[in-house]
């Protein structure tokens, strides 16, 4: 006689049954998109076999707005002679040195308010395994550089040109890669470029970034921000990133503005959660805010990277120089020298320092004849900004006089 089953062992079989489907349909997944069953093919025409997963994550999804650029050859880089080249960091980033990585930052003007062609934020960002740290290179969209910025039919000779007015026979990106790379002997890795109408989406996607300001800024008549502490939004985060009219110093005065929403920005940062950082970063690459050939697995990494250096860890400098003329042009004629010893103190750690003669920055106006080196060294930590311990810009009397009741 047929033993009977009762319905509550039934009911257990039936869940084992289907417990046993899913683990074998997850296995099934999880062998599939582990297997290397896809072609891939990399930006240099090589052809490799991946796994649906590793295709994701190295997937590059906006890349296509600026393109590949061509990296130095790690062969031809010199490491100080105690320095070992062998040296392996561990970080499964595409690296020209061991133990740095630099990322060139391009945010060019508004397509709506103006050309879209010209990069007038430039930062050179190098993160720095061995310390911990990140260092920035705040680059004036005036510096003088007339090699690399002089095919167009009225030139102007600036870096923040470069981009439109570079060698025709180059990408845009790839022109400012190698005037940068050229003039300062620093080995790019990737780049990262936006426009100041996608800052402001981006703010807003991190849900706005707070911030003391130290004084008040009119944009526009009714485009205020007003002194003291408030979180800005989108589009205030581009009224002070754009604002210049009322600094004594104009750009560069907008350049040290910029140190300040850096700063506010990594604390911002530093507060959101692992998850909202990549919830905002896949929004980010979703909306194309930005272009870059990091894959998304880089970008991940990186920000990994960027959470364990802490804010007195990242250092600001920007390029030395003064105001000068071309023309009617004004101009940042660079400090060759000064900024050189910059460069080799802080962003040239493992290789040997760069000599004058092998660097292709211009000096407009030569060292003898300097009428002031007050901006050879500028050095700052954000977390000094932070805490205003820094100059901030100087305003124009005209400009106090008009809005300092505000």
């Amino acid at each position: 006689m047929a033993k009977r089953v009762s319905r509550r062992e039934t009911v257990l079989n039936l869940f084992i049954k289907a417990a046993v489907i899913m683990v074998t349909l997850m296995l099934m997944a999880l062998l599939i998109c582990n297997a290397p069953i896809i072609s891939y093919q990399a930006s240099d025409h090589t052809v490799t076999q991946m796994s649906v997963l590793n295709y994701v994550k190295s997937r590059k999804p906006v890349q296509y707005i600026e393109g590949a650029i061509s990296r130095q050859d790690p062969g031809e880089v010199e490491y100080k002679e105690d320095d070992d080249p062998s040296f392996n960091d561990g970080l499964d980033l595409a690296q020209t040195i061991e133990g740095q990585f630099t990322v060139l930052f391009l945010g060019f003007d508004s397509p709506t308010n103006g050309s879209g062609n010209l990069h007038d934020v430039n930062y050179l960002m190098q993160f720095n395994l061995h310390t911990a740290s990140l260092n920035i290179l705040q680059i004036p969209r005036d510096t003088f550089m007339p090699d690399y910025a002089q095919y167009a039919a009225a030139p102007t000779y600036k870096f923040n040109s470069i981009y439109t007015c570079g060698d025709p026979d180059k990408s845009g990106i790839q022109r400012v890669v190698d005037a940068v790379q050229e003039s300062f002997g620093v080995p790019v890795d990737a780049y990262l470029t936006t426009t100041c109408d996608n800052v402001a989406k981006i703010v807003d996607i991190v849900g706005g970034v707070p911030i003391n300001m130290p004084y008040t800024v009119v944009f526009e008549a009714d485009k205020i921000i007003y002194e003291g502490e408030q979180t800005l939004n989108g589009e205030q985060s581009e009224w002070l990133l754009r604002f210049r009219h009322g600094y004594e110093l104009a750009d560069i005065g907008r350049v040290q503005a910029q140190r300040l929403f850096l700063a506010a920005a990594m604390k911002k940062a530093i507060d959101m959660g692992t998850f909202e950082v990549m919830n905002a970063t896949n929004k980010v690459y979703e909306e194309e805010l930005i272009g870059t050939d990091m894959s998304l697995a880089d970008v991940s990494r990186l920000a990994d990277l960027a959470g364990t250096i802490s804010m007195e860890n990242v250092n600001v400098f920007m390029l030395p120089g003064e105001s000068a003329k071309v023309g009617k042009q004004d101009i940042w004629s660079v400090h060759k020298q000064a900024a050189l010893d910059i460069v080799n103190e802080h962003f040239r750690t493992r290789q040997k320092p760069l000599r004058i003669d092998q660097s292709t920055l211009v000096e407009l106006i030569p060292e003898s004849e300097y009428r002031n080196t007050q901006f050879d060294d500028t050095a700052a930590t954000l977390k000094d900004v932070d805490e205003g311990k820094t100059d901030t810009p100087k305003l124009t009397q005209k400009y106090k006089d008009q809005y300092g009741d505000r």
